[in-house]
């Protein structure tokens, strides 16, 4: 593992309002040889709106928009489009996000979905489609879409506290099946909760997929978890430790210390880019070799 030198690789932009204060979990997607970043940012008003930013070597920004693209438009978030996960399938990216609304001390997140075609996506066209609860009025969060149907399904990943869960849908509107996939390690680095971070990867081997995990001391991790190609449901390998865990002060200091929380993942050239949010403040970029991510052991307990 190597973390990017420059981290991190997005910061606030004070003079921005509605990312003057936070700038961390983003989802990412490889398209015509450039990393397109749709970032989480937070400003004045407390609100979570989604920036855009692209890279043409997944660690250097070359362009970074200066208005929102994505942003609160329905009563259910109010308060926030929060941590937006992409997946490409054919020429449509579909996005999970969560929703927050908040009324007084209690707080109604859950996840939305929705989508655009890729060719108003890279022209900055912006006609997102209509935005659908899977779950309405159950907080649930971590939500990814895999990136191809299974069985002549579309598979979610999703969260319902403590484990990763599983949903399949037919049109992308009802979701049934739910089923815990992976549940915390007692006495282990995930041993509180655990979530999907971006988009399943499919390789040879299964699904490798990137989760992050949260200690009972509060930390979070990220680690990784093989699935089984045809059956995703079924856990084939399960790394014991995580792949990243705060060790930086970007990592360990700011609004929520001791986090490293990843959205988005890319392959490209035999690594893997893992953008992540640093204490909940800033977004920043860790490369793997694909080996080195693919568990050796058949470790699923």
């Amino acid at each position: 593992m190597k973390r990017y030198h420059g981290n991190p690789i997005l910061k606030p932009i004070p003079k921005h309002s509605w990312e003057s204060k936070l700038v961390f979990n983003a989802a990412a997607t490889s398209i015509d040889n450039n990393i397109h970043i749709l970032y989480r940012a937070m400003g004045n008003d407390g609100v979570s709106r989604l920036g855009y930013a692209r890279s043409s070597d997944g660690f250097q920004i070359d362009d970074r928009l200066p208005q929102p693209v994505f942003e609160p438009t329905l009563e259910i978030e109010r308060n926030g489009c929060e941590d937006p996960r992409l997946t490409l399938i054919d020429n449509e990216l579909f996005m999970t996000y969560t929703a927050l609304a908040q009324r007084d001390h209690w707080q109604l997140y859950q996840i939305a979905l929705t989508s655009i075609k890729t060719t108003d996506f890279l022209t900055n066209e912006w006609k997102w489609k209509n935005r659908d609860l899977p779950f309405k009025g159950i907080r649930n969060k971590d939500a990814v879409i895999f990136p191809r149907k299974i069985k002549n399904k579309y598979v979610m990943l999703h969260r319902f506290d403590p484990d990763l869960c599983i949903a399949y849908s037919d049109e992308l509107k009802r979701w049934y099946d739910i089923r815990s996939v992976l549940e915390p390690k007692h006495n282990s680095w995930d041993s509180w909760k655990i979530g999907a971070a971006g988009t399943p990867i499919e390789l040879n081997e299964g699904w490798l997929c990137i989760y992050h995990g949260v200690s009972y001391e509060k930390v979070y991790s990220l680690g990784v978890v093989m699935l089984d190609k045809n059956n995703p449901e079924k856990v084939l390998s399960r790394l014991e430790k995580p792949i990243l865990t705060p060790t930086k002060d970007y990592e360990l200091y700011g609004k929520v210390p001791n986090v490293v929380f990843s959205c988005g993942n890319v392959q490209v050239d035999g690594k893997v880019l893992i953008y992540y949010g640093g204490a909940d403040s800033v977004l920043c970029v860790a490369s793997y070799e694909l080996n080195e991510l693919i568990p050796k052991t058949q470790n699923i307990t």
